[in-house]
């Protein structure tokens, strides 16, 4: 039976190359070994890697929404029970497509890939708290990962002994023959199974790698991370990923920075945001409150006279800095006023009095536009970040 390719990426028959990719992406981050070693979550890495791998291409993924499996080249790949009918079709479709699209027909076949491969890349998370973000920092980071042996540097063998042709292949990594298809007979390529596709075998492997050329080890390195970073932004440490195997070029190893949040302040971009509680007396004559910042330390913020519930005050600089810039954002304090909940006899007599020097202060119905309705700054912050 063909394998549900976009229920394994999570996606819907129609979606686009870039939903695909994005969703390859997102299980790649969390199911990656460097990430999560459990057997199970390998185990549905790889599923995930053929499903990018079938439907990023356009022919295989053609082959899907036809029905088949461009992966499964067992007999009847395509429909089970003889494909189209009883026909006497013998070949899984994926084979037939493949040596129309795949350049293995008529024995112009690809050779073969070499034992030399280039390493993935690994994918670290590190959490950083809002100051950290806001100045830089560098870390010391221990990664389990594929290093080079350091007894046969990457051959793959034993001692002097070399690698040699594969007998099945002669070396040119595939194996082609002749199928009867719906399109009658056609000449397919396979990698041999022999050597992988290799065009060569290890007869006296390496007795520290068993001829994969690289090992795992653990081991540590620094990484910088700039100021300014935010939430989700990677820093790239090239050639720091997994060696390949028979000693190929390592990959990149990513550094995605997750941040934690601040006591005070919400960030939103380069700019920070904080809610300055004020007492209605200090609304009413004025006054001055100290404000946190990521950068300066505490600033002096005036209160001026007659400030309301959702007034703010910008300052300029004060915010988070621009990653690989000389620039800084802002800081934006939002005032909220605070009435007091509870007053005792005296405290309720003088405040009749107050509201008897204003005797033409009423309650009333505000129009639209005129009062804020958002709530405080949290949920309004909430409520913008939710709706991006």
């Amino acid at each position: 039976m063909a394998r549900d390719y976009y229920r394994i990426l999570g996606v819907d028959s129609k979606a686009s190359d870039q939903e695909i990719k994005r969703a390859y992406r997102k299980l790649a981050r969390e199911l990656h070994p460097d990430v999560n070693p459990d057997e199970a979550a390998q185990e549905k890495f790889r599923d995930v890697s053929d499903a990018y791998e079938v439907l990023s291409d356009p022919e295989k993924r053609r082959v899907v929404d036809m029905g088949g499996d461009p992966l499964d080249s067992s007999p009847g790949g395509f429909g089970g029970a003889g494909g189209f009918g009883a026909g006497g079709f013998t070949g899984g479709l994926g084979d037939v497509f493949e040596a129309f699209f795949g350049g293995g027909m008529g024995g112009g076949g690809r050779g073969p890939r070499g034992r030399v491969r280039p390493g993935n890349d690994a994918l670290i998370r590190m959490e950083l708290d809002l100051e950290e973000c806001a100045t830089g920092v560098s870390r010391e980071l221990t990664v389990d990962t594929a290093i080079l042996c350091d007894k046969c540097h990457g051959s793959g063998t034993e001692g002097d002994s070399k690698p040699s042709m594969c007998p099945t292949c002669h070396g040119a990594g595939e194996v082609q023959s002749v199928q009867r298809s719906f399109l009658g007979q056609v000449m397919t390529s396979r990698p041999c199974p022999t050597c992988s596709g290799a065009g060569e075998v290890i007869e006296n492997p390496c007795t520290k790698c068993s001829g994969d050329g690289r090992v795992r080890s653990r081991r540590s390195l620094t990484v910088k991370i700039p100021a300014g970073v935010g939430d989700g932004m990677r820093v790239r440490l090239a050639g720091q990923g997994e060696v390949g195997p028979g000693g190929g070029p390592a990959g990149d190893l990513y550094v995605e920075v997750t941040e934690s949040e601040h006591e005070f302040l919400v960030r939103e971009g380069s700019t920070l945001h904080v809610t300055a509680r004020v007492p209605m007396f200090d609304a009413a004559l004025g006054g001055s409150i100290d404000v946190p910042t990521v950068i300066d330390g505490e600033l002096t913020v005036e209160i001026p006279p007659g400030t309301q519930s959702g007034d703010t005050k910008v300052l300029r600089g004060h915010g988070m800095p621009q990653v690989n810039a000389q620039t800084r954002g802002n800081l934006v304090v939002h005032f909220d006023v605070v009435v007091p909940a509870r007053l005792d006899k005296k405290q309720t007599e003088k405040l009749r009095e107050f509201k008897a020097l204003f005797p033409g202060e009423q309650p009333q119905v505000a129009r639209r536009g005129t009062a804020d309705q958002g709530g405080g700054l949290f949920s309004r912050l909430r409520d913008t970040f939710a709706g991006r």
